[in-house]
C-alpha cells in the first residue's frame, strides 16, 4: 500500500471504510476500500462476490472499475477508480432545480446499459439505489456489487436484501427464488424518484412500503400475480381486493411524458416474470421517438424534444512478505471519481428490523391503507395548491 497516498477519508459502513488516495505512480485519484472481516487467505479474497462480478463485468463503462486488489496481513484493500459523488448527492445538490426529462432520460439509459450487460453475463445486483449509481459528469456506474449474485446461482436466497423503498414486493413477502427482475423494479423507483426527488415507495417498515406500492399500482389478484398471493398467504397478508389505482403515477408525477410513464409501468408490474427486461427496456419509445441525450449537467445542450424545467499519510507495511497485490485493470483512468461505498442512513440493509419482520396481516389494516391514500390525494391537491398562489 506504500503505492498509495491517502488525501481524505470518505466514509464508513458496516462492512468496510473507504478513503480518497492518490497513485503515487501514476498520479490517478483513486478510492479503497479496507474491508472490515479478515482474510486468512488469498482464495477467500478472490471468492468474493463483489471481486467475482466485477472482473467479469470490467469492460462496460456502466460499471466501476475495480483496479487492484491488496492482501496486507489478512486486512483486504479494494482498488477503485475515484468518482466525483452518487446520484442521491446530485439529488441533494439539485434540491432547488428539477431534472429535465431530457437529464433523466440521460441518466436511465446509462443506468439500464450496465443493468442489461449485468443480466446478459449472468449476475444481478440486488442493491440497486441511487446511493450505488456514481455520477461523474455525464457519466453513470453501477457500484457495490457487495450483494450481487449469480443469475444460475441455486436459491434459496436470504431475503433480507435493498434498501426499504427499492425492495422488489416478491422480496418483501419473502420469496427465496427471486432473480434479476428484482434490478427492474429498483430502476423503475429510482426513474421516479428522478422526477419528484422523494422516494416514490417511501416507508419506515416493509408494511408501509406494500401499503404504498398497493395505493399506487394497485392491489395483486389471480390475474396479475398469483404466485404472489400464495406468497402473502404463507404470511397471513391480506391485500384489500376493492381497492386499486388509488392515485396514478401519471398523477403522482405530472411532469412525466406519456412515454416515461408507460416506462415506469414495464418496470413496476407486481409480476417479475412481466416486468420488461434491461433490453427491452432500451428499445423502449422513451429512448427510440428522439435521440439520446448525453448530457446531465448542461440540460439546455441535451437535445432531445424537451427543454430543462449542474492532514496526509501514506500507507505501508512493515512486514512486506505478507503483501499481495494483484492488478485488475492496468490501464489507467483520467477520470476523476468518487465512490459512496457507505450506506446510506437508512440502515435496513444491514439487517432486519423488528417491525420488518412482524408483518403478518399487514394488508388487512385498510386503515392503514387509506392512511397512504390520503397522503397521496394530499400531496397532488399541495402541487396545485402551490400553483395556484403563484399565479395570484
Amino acid at each position: 500500500m506504500e503505492k498509495y497516498e491517502t488525501i481524505d477519508f470518505l466514509g464508513e459502513g458496516s462492512f468496510a471504510k473507504v478513503s480518497k488516495a492518490k497513485d503515487l505512480k501514476t498520479g490517478d485519484t483513486v478510492a479503497i476500500k479496507k474491508l472490515k472481516k479478515k482474510y486468512p487467505t488469498w482464495q477467500e479474497c478472490v471468492d468474493l462476490r463483489e471481486v467475482k462480478s466485477l472482473n467479469k463485468l470490467k469492460h462496460n463503462d456502466n460499471i466501476i472499475k475495480l483496479k487492484e486488489m491488496i492482501r496486507i496481513e489478512d486486512s483486504l484493500y479494494l482498488v477503485f477508480e475515484y468518482m466525483e459523488k452518487n446520484l442521491y448527492q446530485l439529488i441533494i445538490d439539485r434540491q432547488n432545480k428539477k431534472f429535465s426529462e431530457a437529464q433523466i432520460k440521460c441518466i436511465l439509459h446509462q443506468t439500464l446499459e450496465g443493468v442489461a450487460y449485468m443480466h446478459k453475463y449472468g449476475f444481478f445486483h440486488r442493491d440497486l439505489k441511487p446511493e450505488n449509481l456514481l455520477v461523474n459528469g455525464e457519466k453513470v456506474k453501477l457500484a457495490d456489487f457487495g450483494l450481487a449474485r449469480e443469475i444460475r446461482s441455486i436459491p434459496p436466497y436470504t431475503d433480507y436484501v435493498s434498501t426499504r423503498y427499492y425492495r422488489a414486493p416478491e422480496c418483501i413477502l419473502k420469496s427465496t427464488n427471486y432473480n434479476s427482475p428484482m434490478d427492474i423494479w429498483a430502476v423503475g423507483c429510482i426513474m421516479a424518484e428522478l422526477y419528484t426527488f422523494k422516494p416514490l415507495f417511501y416507508g419506515s417498515s416493509e408494511k408501509e412500503v406494500l401499503f404504498r406500492i398497493a395505493s399506487v399500482i394497485g392491489t395483486p389478484n389471480s390475474s396479475n400475480w398469483a404466485e404472489g398471493l400464495q406468497l402473502a398467504k404463507k404470511l397471513d397478508v391480506k391485500f384489500p381486493a376493492t381497492l386499486s389505482n388509488c392515485t396514478t403515477l401519471s398523477q403522482m408525477i405530472p411532469e412525466a411524458s406519456k412515454e416515461a410513464i408507460d416506462l415506469m409501468h414495464e418496470m413496476l408490474k407486481w409480476d417479475p416474470n412481466k416486468r420488461a427486461t434491461a433490453i427491452n427496456l432500451l428499445q423502449h419509445p422513451f429512448f427510440t421517438n428522439y435521440p439520446i441525450p448525453n448530457r446531465i449537467n448542461t440540460p439546455e445542450l441535451c437535445g432531445g424534444n424537451l427543454k430543462d424545467n449542474s492532514a496526509k499519510r501514506t500507507y505501508s507495511s512493515s512486514n512486506q512478505n505478507k503483501n499481495i497485490s494483484i492488478n485488475i485493470q492496468n490501464e489507467s483512468s483520467n477520470n476523476i471519481f468518487s465512490p459512496n461505498y457507505v450506506k446510506s442512513t437508512d440502515t435496513s440493509q444491514f439487517g432486519p428490523k423488528k417491525d420488518d419482520d412482524e408483518i403478518s396481516n399487514l394488508l388487512a389494516d385498510t386503515v392503514g391503507f387509506n392512511k397512504c391514500i390520503f397522503l397521496d390525494i394530499f400531496f397532488i391537491f399541495s402541487k396545485f395548491a402551490n400553483k395556484f398562489i403563484l399565479k395570484i
